[in-house]
């Protein structure tokens, strides 16, 4: 039998280093799928003849809104345990350890009577797309109540660009080589050097070629059919391509807490299941009601 083929996957975690400071390519996959939507998102309001005013407040909006969602998302499904204990680090990007040097840079609490403490400053370490999904979904419709915009209409222009910046942060986690997949035999199979010697599934990559396709789909159709726009088709669109992706892909990886091993379904297609259906119904009543 011949050996088999893999792809050995060993990248540097930091993309960028100044000295003073180290960019990741997980930070800047991120940034670069933010920008990206922000370019895409005002393209379409010059599009729809929506003004300057109104799009200028909606970056800041979104980006609190993903950040927040998608960080309690992953202390709170993921993580309820050790996070409801340690609720600070919820929303400081610090994790309590013995371990100091593990960092590069970290902060020494002394608390009275206790054992010294280091607070290492780690970024924010775990994120959920479905808490990002909730966040995103609540800060837009903040964002439509603000600029007196019809939320449905907002809800469709967001579902348009969405699997862009969706592509990129799959992208960051391939680069981090986290979120693997499971040992296959594969001929184009990954060997995370940073994890083990295992042929794995590039799950990763996998949801970031099923986001780019969805997006021109998504664009595609907006095209053909602009009059579909404060519908709600093309945010239920969104959800439905993103997260029934989600849920088939989710059997290639790994799971990413112990508690999922033995589930039928894990943590992640759990949740993608509400969006699936939420997604279904919007689609179906914004063909109906564009028709």
């Amino acid at each position: 039998m011949g050996e088999m083929l893999s792809i050995i996957w060993n990248p540097d975690v930091v993309a960028i280093d100044l000295g003073f400071i180290a960019i990741r390519w997980y930070s800047l996959c991120w940034a670069l799928g933010l920008l990206a939507v922000y370019i895409l998102m005002h393209r379409l309001f010059r599009q729809q003849r929506l003004s300057e005013e109104q799009f200028e407040p909606m970056f800041m909006y979104c980006f609190i809104g993903i950040l927040a969602g998608a960080r309690l998302g992953h202390c709170l499904f993921y993580e309820p345990g050790y996070f409801l204990n340690h609720p600070v680090e919820m929303l400081l990007p610090i994790r309590e350890t013995m371990n100091p040097e593990r960092w590069t840079a970290w902060l020494t609490w002394v608390p009275t009577g206790n054992p010294k403490t280091h607070w290492a400053v780690t970024g924010y370490e775990g994120l959920a797309s479905h808490g990002g999904t909730l966040g995103l979904m609540a800060a837009l419709c903040l964002y439509a109540r603000k600029v007196k915009l019809p939320l449905l209409h907002v809800l469709d222009n967001v579902g348009i660009v969405t699997p862009v910046c969706a592509f990129a942060i799959r992208m960051g986690n391939l680069m981090n080589s986290e979120i693997i997949g499971r040992p296959t035999d594969v001929p184009w199979a990954f060997i995370f050097t940073r994890v083990d010697m295992l042929p794995r599934h590039p799950g990763q990559l996998y949801e970031a070629l099923c986001y780019a396709a969805f997006f021109f789909v998504g664009w595609w159709l907006y095209r053909r059919f602009p009059k579909r726009v404060g519908t709600g088709y093309f945010f239920g669109l969104c959800l439905l391509l993103i997260f029934s992706s989600r849920i088939l892909i989710e059997y290639t990886k790994e799971n990413q807490e112990a508690f999922e091993n033995g589930m039928l379904l894990n943590m992640g297609q759990l949740l993608s299941i509400p969006f699936v259906v939420l997604g279904a119904w919007c689609v179906w009543r914004g063909a109906k009601k564009a028709a």
